[in-house]
């Protein structure tokens, strides 16, 4: 198999692997208890929330732990809200967020508070002066993205961030696809709070991260919270979170190498496909310092992305069409209807995402199925 849908999901690596079952075996204990099993469970605890946070130059004591980087979002942002709602009645996120981030300010919307959508280019990129133009008195609470899942577009955070905090509005913002892809320096970067997840980076499932400033202004979702400070009720899962902070851990060591590679095996297949004929588009651009790299979202004209996605699947290739919180749906993307792209463009978009293992001879297949499925279909 060629697989080629890593920002959906990855692979467990076998260092991930390990870690679950070596603290499955030798750490089971409630990291709540009290005897001397308890205090080596907890102890084991406290080092994953510092390695978590060292690989992003972060506040360990800010680190908490969920049960994935959807439920990291909503808690995130729910705390956040309720600590600082009492300063005003407007937020601010972006028309291309995940949808866990898109549900909660839905809610607020629901219960009268007033949220702007702020548009993208046609990159999918959000120009500085709208944010800017958007801010008000009563703005309490902003949340934009680092990196698109569907288009690979990466936010400039930085000059967001400056700009939110001289008007002093908490920022949060969802970094499940940039984690472990490029460089995060919460030292240097005006961010409130992140979200991270695991089974983005070769950790297992059912695990993700809210990493926070510790002077972040912040309230449980859940009345007599106990573990984690009250950020999340239930036993912590410290095998998963183990195996998360391992993949963490090795991700990170090897991030800028990797990210090389990925320009490299990026160019190498839009010049392939470039040399074979195909008329095909990249939604935010094909070389761009806006681009991460091992997400390529692509266009055929006259082939739906449904059918291709369809096609490839029988050579035993997986790509996507989008989020894959989204799949099942009929509804269009909305990352694409945010493009302002037309209804036939949408349905023409599929996404190729590579990982660690992707190598020059899986993206050789690649082409050639390709072209074949151009030239049937053409027929």
């Amino acid at each position: 198999m060629i697989y080629l849908d890593h920002a959906a999901t990855t692979p467990i690596s076998k260092e991930a692997i390990e870690a679950w079952l070596k603290t499955s075996e030798h750490y089971f204990a409630n990291t709540e208890s009290l005897h001397e099993e308890g205090e080596k469970a907890r102890q084991l605890f406290y080092t994953c929330k510092k390695e978590l946070a060292r690989v992003v130059n972060g506040e360990s004591e800010a680190v908490y732990f969920t049960g994935s980087g959807s439920e990291a979002n909503l808690l995130a942002l729910e705390s956040l809200y309720k600590a600082n709602k009492y300063k005003g009645n407007h937020v601010i996120t972006s028309s291309i967020e995940h949808p866990s981030v898109l549900s909660f300010f839905q809610r607020l919307e629901d219960q009268g508070r007033d949220v702007t959508y702020l548009p993208v280019q046609s990159d999918g990129t959000i120009l500085l002066n709208t944010v800017k133009n958007s801010i008000r008195k009563d703005t309490i609470l902003a949340s934009i993205q680092h990196v698109n899942s569907e288009i690979g577009v990466i936010q400039p955070i930085k000059e967001i961030g400056q700009l939110l905090r001289r008007h002093r509005i908490i920022f949060h913002s969802d970094c499940v696809q940039s984690f472990g892809k490029v460089p995060l320096d919460l030292e240097n970067l005006p961010v409130d709070t992140i979200t991270v997840s695991s089974h983005k980076i070769y950790g297992p499932k059912g695990i993700g991260a809210v990493i926070m400033n510790k002077d972040t202004p912040w309230k449980p979702v859940h009345p007599l919270t106990s573990h984690q400070e009250g950020f999340r009720h239930g036993t912590i899962d410290l095998p998963g979170i183990a195996a998360f902070t391992t993949a963490a851990v090795h991700i990170h060591e090897r991030m800028d190498k990797q990210l090389d590679s990925f320009w490299t095996l990026r160019k190498y297949l839009l010049k392939k496909l470039k040399d074979s004929g195909i008329h095909f588009t990249v939604d935010g651009g094909e070389d761009v310092e806006t681009q991460l790299p091992s997400i390529l979202a692509v266009s055929i004209a006259g082939i739906e992305g449904q059918l291709m996605m369809q096609r490839l699947d029988r050579y035993h290739i997986a790509i996507s069409t989008g989020s894959a919180c989204q799949s099942g749906k009929q509804d269009p993307s909305r990352t694409m209807v945010a493009l302002q792209k037309t209804k036939q463009e949408i349905h023409r978009y599929f996404r190729l995402s590579f990982g660690k293992d992707t190598t020059k001879a899986q993206l050789d297949e690649l082409a050639k199925r390709l072209v074949e499925i151009v030239q049937t279909v053409a027929v």
